[in-house]
């Protein structure tokens, strides 16, 4: 019989807790499951960010009074917000100004990398700065003027321009040697130029990358773009997070590549078996190929959906503006230092170093080295590279 309680239930209903670890270690093994899943994770973490934070314990114990005071505040810092924006818009037209007045000396270098046009002599001249500091004695100028002319005339043929010029400037930048692959290096010889242009007065801000080739074997298109859009407003829902113009979508081209010289894609073979028969058949498949001309293929940022990108999405739209902003404010302006290696910065290694050697730093130095950690981030603003703009990324 079974034994009574104090409540005078039966103790058989004791038994009932002994299902509970069988219950905890379900729900431990599903945690096991989920937790490691970085998707379910961002997903997690993008909840618990738009779950709005309670003002801190301070500003709740004000009194009302003050409170009061402290809207009429945000909304001076709203007003702010707009001057702001204009300011950016202003910085905008100054950029296209001053973008036709760089504009001429571009197009000499053009003409001088293709060949189009010989520099003079007095255009030619150069002094670096160990001749300038004499550091070079005068007889070893003599004999490297010596040796130079004798070069010359051994040499068999004189090349035309400055030969592949852009593809060597490729090859110097990381950001984009990662993207050339092998099958991309012949079409890139036939670059010609790179520029940039920007969005005349009246139409939405935006920039537009030019890349300019001469007749080749592998498309019809003489220049290939792609077009960064932007914005310099403040969101209406959360105006305190403007920081400077937006980049809100890409838009790139179209490339009409001749028969059989698509390197983006690739055609793989696969053996096909008939269920019934039995017989077997090769059939041909085209996969996409990476190559740097998936650039001016992107993936689309805007639209009505609300359908949020993946981390991968979004990390391949941020580094899709990085590269974009690269070529605008360092590249096109300082094309002939990244052709000799002059303009290449040191800012990658010294940031992988630094991670190597973190863990063994003190806290205070890891504290410093924290703005160097977001190296590619969706929403990060570029204000330590882009002069008087800051631009961020935007993810609708």
């Amino acid at each position: 019989m079974a034994e009574k309680n104090s409540k005078g239930d039966d103790a058989s209903v004791e038994a009932l807790p002994d299902k509970q670890p069988t219950e905890s270690k379900g729900k431990a093994k599903l945690t096991a499951q989920v937790m490691p899943n970085p998707q379910v994770l961002a997903a997690l973490q993008d909840r618990l960010d738009s779950i709005p934070q309670p003002p801190p314990g301070y500003i709740l114990a004000l009194p009302k009074a003050v409170k009061r005071r402290v809207k009429a505040l945000k909304q001076l810092q709203v007003k702010c917000a707009h001057i702001e924006a204009k300011f950016y818009e202003e910085v905008h037209e100054l950029e296209r100004k001053y973008a036709a007045l760089y504009q001429p000396y571009f197009e000499k270098r053009r003409d001088i990398t293709t060949g189009n046009v010989e520099p003079t002599d007095e255009e030619c001249e150069w002094h670096s700065d160990k001749e300038e500091e004499g550091e070079l004695a005068e007889e070893m100028k003599k004999k490297a003027a010596i040796d130079e002319k004798k070069e010359e005339s051994e040499q068999d043929e004189n090349p035309k321009g400055i030969p592949e010029f852009w593809v060597t400037i490729f090859k110097n930048v990381d950001m984009l040697s990662e993207l050339v692959e092998d099958h991309d290096e012949p079409i890139l010889k036939h670059l010609q130029d790179v520029r940039v242009k920007f969005s005349e007065p009246n139409e939405p801000m935006s920039f537009t990358l030019e890349f300019h080739f001469e007749p080749n074997d592998y498309f019809t298109n003489s220049v290939l773009t792609k077009t960064y859009k932007m914005k310099s407003e403040p969101d209406e829902t959360d105006p305190f997070s403007f920081e400077g113009p937006e980049i809100v979508d890409f838009v790139g081209c179209t490339i009409d590549w001749k028969k059989g010289k698509n390197v983006t894609v690739k055609n793989i073979k696969k053996k096909q078996k008939h269920k019934g028969r039995g017989t077997v058949r090769i059939i041909t498949k085209q996969v996409p190929n990476d190559s740097f001309f998936n650039f001016f293929n992107p993936v689309k940022v805007s639209g009505h959906g609300e359908e949020e990108m993946d981390e991968d999405s979004e990390f391949n739209l941020a580094t899709d503006f990085e590269i974009g902003h690269f070529f605008r404010e360092r590249i096109v302006p300082r094309a002939v230092l990244y052709f000799t290696g002059e303009a290449i910065d040191d800012d990658e290694d010294y940031e992988v170093e630094e991670g190597e050697e973190g863990e063994e730093e003190d806290d205070d130095e890891e504290e410093e080295g924290d703005d160097d950690d977001a190296e590619i981030d969706p929403k990060i603003n570029y204000s330590s590279t882009m002069p008087l703009g800051l631009f961020s990324f935007h993810n609708p």
